[in-house]
């Protein structure tokens, strides 16, 4: 067994011992699978929050990206994983690396309803809050469109609202947050973005 397989293959069982006998074997922090998902990613990807931070603890890249453009904290945001984000915020996470969508880790995180992360993100000095990615949307079009207007969602916008978030970006069309809230009865959602 290579290597590269044997270090996989101790990240997949969540061997955190085994992962820092290899590094300190001279095995490479930032290997990576053949689809490029670098040890910090697969560890993102299991939810091995020790594994990621003995890998940090070692020099890994939280911005090392795969061949579809996740990286260990696009991955964090989008799946909700508030505490790896904590530990990549510190750690070099960089806010000009975008997923395959051109969004940040903030977008997919309105999507899916993942309110502490959206509060960590829209309130960290510099996130670019307001991003636009490829389909036309800001984190707060996303949380509109894609959300249903449950309390979650009504939450997400309330944060993004109060971080700042530019209310009246219309998505390709034109179309703002609340004309896509009224369109979709979001009654709630509405009375946030008109207070």
């Amino acid at each position: 067994m290579s290597q590269q397989q044997n270090i996989i293959d101790l990240i997949n069982r969540n061997n955190v011992e085994g992962v820092k006998t290899a590094l300190q074997d001279g095995t490479d922090v930032n290997t990576q699978d053949d689809n490029g998902r670098s040890l910090l990613l697969l560890a993102t990807i299991n939810s091995q929050l020790s594994m990621a931070k003995m890998l940090v603890e070692h020099g890994a890249d939280v911005n090392l990206q795969d061949a579809i453009n996740d990286s260990p904290f696009l991955f964090a945001g989008a799946s909700g994983q508030t505490e790896m984000l904590k530990l990549y915020l510190t750690n070099g996470a960089r806010f000009d690396l975008f997923n395959r969508y051109n969004g940040t880790a903030l977008i997919p995180a309105c999507e899916r309803g993942h309110v502490e992360t959206v509060k960590l993100l829209a309130n960290t000095k510099g996130f670019p809050i307001n991003h636009i990615n490829r389909l036309g949307w800001t984190a707060l079009l996303e949380a509109v469109v894609l959300g249903d207007g449950s309390k979650e969602y009504q939450d997400i916008v309330q944060i993004l609202k109060d971080a700042g978030a530019d209310l009246n970006i219309g998505d390709l069309d034109g179309t703002t947050a609340l004309e896509h809230a009224r369109k979709s009865g979001f009654s709630e959602i509405v009375k946030i973005l008109e207070a």
